[in-house]
């Protein structure tokens, strides 16, 4: 299977950029809208990541991560005291998933969702339709451009 190309957001203030760097990797979990999840079960290992901080002044492209594990049960949706739980969700067919994702550089330069949407090439990126999904899937060529206008070759 061809290497594919994904977008995740975070709000910052939950998990940064800064916290994957520090941390190298993390479980992608609380994933909780069928399309998102369905996109998580979609990741392959060594699949490319845009890492992009929403509901941040302003919102935007600020690193790249890569998929180290692919999708597996999240263990939060079976957890009572989680945020995530979700007591519909049966252990012998769980409804949630999560992928890790590796650290792999932080953009010089941030790409901001109005530099997205001001540049012609990027106009179909699912960002621009499905403002709220937080995990989509990118293009090659729009991973190369975003990855170009933030200052990485």
């Amino acid at each position: 299977m061809p290497k594919q190309f994904w977008l995740v957001k975070s709000e910052p203030d939950v998990y940064s950029i800064d916290a994957l760097e520090r941390d190298g990797s993390t479980p992608w979990e609380g994933v909780r809208n069928y399309k998102a999840r369905n996109n998580l079960r979609a990741m392959k290992l060594g699949d490319d990541v845009l890492f992009y901080h929403s509901n941040a002044k302003p919102p935007g492209v600020v690193g790249m991560a890569r998929v180290w594990r692919e999708a597996y049960p999240d263990p939060s949706q079976f957890d009572r005291k989680s945020g995530y739980f979700d007591g519909s969700s049966d252990p012998a067919d769980p409804r949630w998933s999560r992928v890790d994702l590796a650290f792999v550089a932080r953009l010089p330069r941030m790409v901001s969702l109005d530099d997205i949407k001001a540049d012609p090439t990027l106009a179909d990126m699912e960002l621009l339709r499905y403002g709220r999904l937080s995990v989509q899937s990118v293009t090659r060529s729009q991973f190369e451009r975003v990855r170009k206008m933030g200052g990485l070759k």
